[in-house]
């Protein structure tokens, strides 16, 4: 059993302080985005953290079990907390997550379209993102897409 499944069963719906891991993988000035199948939403590869991984294991195992794809060099994109990184969920479960988010333009494999977590995975331009961004991470993928500088922490 995972890690979250055991704290659900501990405190119920309750806020759980969780470590999430992204990655922003770009081909050609364009960014890997997955349409969730849970909220209808287009958001980065990614998840929470599992005990005793270290971030970049987490992101890479997110990424490959979400997109069939491995990366590698990894560099730091940005942390980031604040307001927008709570969600309850629809069946009322309760997340705060502090988020890591990795940059790469190196990866192999070959990327699945759909899947357990997500309908379909697509690169976007700069100026042609959707509209329905996944709110937690609508910050870092407009940092992304401003070509902003973004501090370790926001």
């Amino acid at each position: 059993m995972d890690y979250i499944q055991t704290m659900r069963r501990m405190i119920g719906k309750e806020s759980l302080l969780t470590v999430g891991c992204g990655v922003i993988i770009t081909n050609e000035d364009k960014v890997l985005l997955q349409h969730r199948t849970d909220e209808d939403n287009w958001c980065i590869p990614g998840g929470v953290m599992e005990i005793g991984e270290t971030f970049e294991e987490t992101v890479q195992r997110e990424t490959y079990e979400e997109t069939g794809l491995v990366v590698e060099e990894l560099q730091l994109f940005g942390l980031y907390s604040g307001e927008s990184c709570f969600v309850t969920y629809p069946n009322g479960d309760q997340v705060y997550s502090v988020q890591v988010i990795f940059h790469s333009t190196t990866y192999s494999g070959e990327l699945q379209q759909g899947g357990a977590e997500s309908q379909a995975h697509c690169f976007f331009g700069r100026d042609e993102l959707p509209e329905n961004l996944n709110p937690r991470q609508k910050a870092f993928i407009q940092d992304w897409a401003h070509d902003k500088k973004v501090p370790i922490m926001r």
